[in-house]
């Protein structure tokens, strides 16, 4: 597998924001059940291995998760302040549960699970997402094992099928796009931004 084209932009991006911790927050867009769009912010975990897509982590029992399962098509949009830059990315996403069929992507939920910080996998045995907000006690749980993941925890991927790169400083600004054909090649192209 060899690297998309709007990896080396995004790299150089991440790379230029390592100073603003939330430089790794992006917000994921994705469909109700209604059809009306729902937005959030999710936080970027890298990318799987030896691929383009890229890697966040779910609540199986959360609203979100829902919609993907409905549909799981979504579109993120990324902004980078230091260096005035946004890449909003779309393609289809992957939600890995521990039900996964894949062997090689339940291994990768394992792993991504243990990068986690304590604070982050606790997250997971809180109470159900979206339900009346439970006592405080509820929320002090014991640290939940740091190398089996909880069976609500859910590794999502997103398979990148277009990027839309946009430098908003100079005059005039720049655009490129980006897409993946039917065959998994990646085409650029300049435009007006």
């Amino acid at each position: 597998m060899s690297l998309a084209l709007w990896r080396s932009p995004l790299a150089r991006a991440l790379h230029r924001n390592r100073s603003l911790a939330f430089a790794r927050y992006l917000q994921l867009a994705t469909v109700r059940a209604t059809g009306r769009p729902a937005n959030r912010t999710v936080v970027f975990r890298g990318f799987l291995a030896d691929t383009n897509q890229l890697k966040f982590i779910i609540d199986i029992r959360s609203q979100k998760a829902e919609e993907i399962n409905l549909y799981p098509w979504g579109e993120i949009c990324w902004y980078f302040p230091t260096t005035r830059e946004q890449f909003r990315i779309a393609g289809k996403l992957v939600l890995v549960g521990a039900d996964s069929p894949e062997a090689q992507l339940c291994s990768s939920r394992c792993t991504t699970w243990q990068e986690l910080s304590e604070a982050a996998r606790s997250q997971f045995a809180w109470p159900q997402p979206g339900d009346d907000k439970a006592d405080a006690s509820a929320f002090d749980s014991a640290s939940p094992n740091a190398i089996e993941p909880l069976p609500n925890f859910g590794l999502l991927l997103l398979e990148p099928e277009t990027v839309d790169f946009l430098e908003l400083r100079g005059e005039p600004q720049n655009r490129s796009l980006y897409r993946r054909d039917g065959e998994g090649n990646w085409s650029m192209r300049s435009v007006n931004p």
